[in-house]
């Protein structure tokens, strides 16, 4: 009796999972000094840095750790500047340690998340006593309702908890003076 199948053809074969030590150009990178893996900056055409955090839950609180790999015009004493613009001055994004290793700058830094969509938050990290040498980095995010169920983080994205909401503080007050 015929079915219709043909027999297997598929060769021996298997899922390869990346080592520790990835390569230079990889989105995510062993960090050899805290046995933290971090992202990775990636040069854009206009000189700028992109770091794409992946995934993230609206209404929550993130700690992001990436690496902009080495760049020789930056000294090692670098600090972030402060937001200029009018539009960022309630910034969700907050730098809260910057150090150079021997792959480049390693900057942690702690991510509100307050609406859906793909956002984006900018900094610009300066050397010390040197304001003509920036260097601007844009961290990207795909931020989803938080009841649509949780992501899987991208190594260097820890999430530190849901933002209190006053809207649910309200709902909690409605439902305990229902009871």
């Amino acid at each position: 009796m015929a079915t219709g199948r043909k027999g297997s053809t598929s060769k021996a074969g298997g899922v390869r999972f990346p080592d520790d030590d990835e390569p230079p150009g990889s989105p995510t990178r062993r960090d050899d000094q805290s046995n933290l893996s971090t992202l990775i900056a990636v040069l854009e055409k206009d000189g700028s840095y992109l770091v794409k955090a992946g995934f993230l839950k609206s209404h929550h609180c993130y700690e992001i750790i990436f690496t902009v790999p080495d760049v020789p015009t930056l000294g090692k004493e670098l600090s972030c500047l402060p937001s200029s613009s009018p539009t960022q001055r309630s910034s969700s994004l907050r730098v809260h340690h910057i150090s150079s290793t021997t792959e480049g700058v390693k900057v942690t830094c702690e991510y509100k998340t307050h609406q859906e969509g793909v956002l984006q938050e900018q900094i610009t990290l300066v050397t010390r006593g040197r304001k003509d040498s920036s260097l601007k980095i844009r961290l990207q995010a795909k931020v989803i309702d938080p009841h649509h169920g949780t992501p899987m983080l991208l190594e260097g994205v820890k999430c530190l908890g849901a933002k209190k909401d006053a809207r649910s503080k309200h709902s909690s007050d409605r439902v305990s003076s229902a009871i």
